[in-house]
């Protein structure tokens, strides 16, 4: 079990939610509002996706992120900013016998092009989304080959961040590892296992488990699920020594019918851990946890 636990909340994500909850942020000040009150509610780390204004819909443009960063750094709040940087490998592939007429969903560019906001922002961590998934019923994929993640972790381990290798299936781990053989990744490497989305790897007690068996040794990891498996999976992850993840990225609802806030679920969360006989690890703990630089880059 892991008693010292860092909390990262996921206030808005790259989901078509807009419409599926009354508050969800969109404009990057609204962004920055979720994570300073995630930090606020006791969050140790907030991890950031930017969206169109006009559309609701994910984006990837540097301005928005650089809107995002400078709200969030001006608000006098301690939090450790984690940026996505999974925007661009999604492909549409057309419909029926037509694959190759790639449909209105599909963005997809290079390694280094998806690394430029966080070149430019130096977040202290960013993702690394370690392969290619099959995302949700029909012909969407998320994609990421070998190639293109060996280019992204060079580049993110020769700009001093530490990567955030997001695993969603047993094939991802596999190559992340591979990462770390061929010296693409600083040790100790970070994981977050990411369950239940359709369709990689399951949210459940047998399926995590088999992850976290399967971890390099000393390696920092953390996981969650989606939906009404978020909490659960906060109490698996905790008892099989990990960290944890909430937030509106990953579920809309704190119970049945009630829509939640990205304040309220890291709440739910911290008090869920402490009734465990845990604790969440503030900024300054968690940085010191992951070996990040202090605030300030004093160590």
């Amino acid at each position: 079990m892991n008693h010292e636990v860092i909390l990262t909340c996921a206030v808005t994500g790259a989901g078509d939610t807009v419409g599926r909850h009354p508050a969800i942020p969109v404009t990057p000040r609204q962004i920055a509002d979720a994570a300073i009150e995630a930090a606020r509610a006791g969050a140790t780390v907030a991890h950031c996706h930017v969206r169109d204004p006009a559309t609701g819909k994910a984006s990837r443009d540097p301005a928005l992120y650089r809107e995002l960063v400078e709200h969030i750094r001006a608000a006098g709040v301690d939090i450790i900013l984690n940026l996505t940087a999974g925007m661009g490998g999604d492909l549409q592939i057309g419909a029926g016998e037509q694959p190759l007429q790639f449909g209105p969903g599909t963005d997809l560019v290079g390694p280094l092009e998806r690394l430029v906001h966080v070149e430019e922002l130096r977040p202290e961590i960013c993702t690394l989304d370690c392969g290619t998934l099959n995302f949700g019923d029909g012909d969407f994929i998320y994609v990421s080959t070998p190639a293109q993640l060996r280019a992204g972790a060079a580049r993110i381990q020769q700009l001093g961040i530490k990567p955030e290798l997001e695993v969603f299936d047993t094939g991802h781990l596999w190559f992340a590892k591979q990462l770390l053989t061929e010296g693409l990744l600083d040790a100790p490497p970070l994981f977050q296992l990411c369950l239940g989305i359709p369709w990689g790897a399951p949210a459940d007690t047998t399926t995590m488990k088999a992850m976290v068996d399967s971890l390099p040794a000393g390696a920092q990891w953390a996981g969650f699920g989606i939906g009404r498996q978020q909490m659960p999976m906060v109490a698996q992850a905790v008892l099989l020594g990990g960290n944890v993840r909430v937030g509106l990225e990953d579920n809309l609802y704190l119970d049945k019918g009630v829509f939640a806030s990205n304040g309220a679920l890291v709440e739910r969360a911290r008090q869920l851990v402490e009734l465990m006989g845990a604790r969440v690890l503030t900024p300054a703990e968690g940085r010191r946890k992951l070996g990040l630089p202090a605030r300030g880059g004093k160590e």
